[in-house]
């Protein structure tokens, strides 16, 4: 985030929440952030900056570069292909209120096509089989996509959690969520067979996935 979008951003929060900026992230002064303040400040955010909340920490998502791009939509691809009755969201936002109330807009949401109609946009995630990750370039990578990610979806119990780790190259599939916890984590390097297990039921063929890599 630049100063600049944070000076927007900081203008047009509700008056309930103060804003800092240091150490190159967004920071709420007196925090944490209750949900229904959270709502409004995404809701009134610049259009280039997307919030999220994670175990009550305000996070800004990383603008995605073009490799990340691409890698959501061959995800996106196979998904239409394998299994045409589901449709994966781009992020499309979830509420999850486990005792942190997560507000988390994944880089996909592989539900029923229709499941999102007339729904909030921070909507349940009753209805959402898998959820689909992309790691960006950035320092918070490792704590938000591969910890608190995992464990928030774990707790929304989200069947199936993908992460096209671009850090070392590897999909790992997420699987059999319970008490907050996936019990299965399986990882498969870049050019692999990956067999989602069901109620997802997808093969990927990765190979292409070594075109992204850097």
């Amino acid at each position: 985030m630049s100063v600049e979008e944070f000076e927007e951003l900081a203008r047009r929060a509700p008056e309930t929440v103060t804003l800092e900026f240091w150490d190159g992230r967004v920071h709420v002064k007196h925090g944490p952030i209750s949900v229904d303040d959270f709502e409004e400040l995404a809701r009134v955010a610049p259009e280039t900056v997307t919030l999220e909340l994670i175990n009550g920490r305000l996070e800004v998502k990383p603008v995605p570069d073009g490799d990340h791009g691409e890698i959501t939509m061959w995800v996106l691809r196979q998904c239409m292909m394998q299994r045409p009755e589901l449709a994966l969201y781009p992020e499309q936002g979830l509420r999850i209120d486990t005792y942190r109330k997560d507000c988390i807009r994944p880089d996909g949401a592989l539900a029923p096509i229709g499941y999102f109609a007339g729904r909030d946009e921070w909507a349940s995630p009753d209805g959402v089989l898998m959820t689909v990750e992309v790691t960006s370039k950035d320092r918070d990578a490792d704590r938000r996509d591969r910890q608190e990610k995992p464990r928030a979806y774990a707790y929304a119990g989200i069947p199936v959690y993908l992460l096209i780790d671009r850090g070392n190259n590897t999909v790992v599939v997420y699987s059999s969520p319970k008490n907050g916890v996936y019990q299965n984590r399986r990882p498969y390097h870049y050019g692999s067979t990956v067999r989602i297990p069901a109620p997802v039921a997808l093969t990927l063929e990765t190979e292409k996935l070594k075109d992204y890599a850097n």
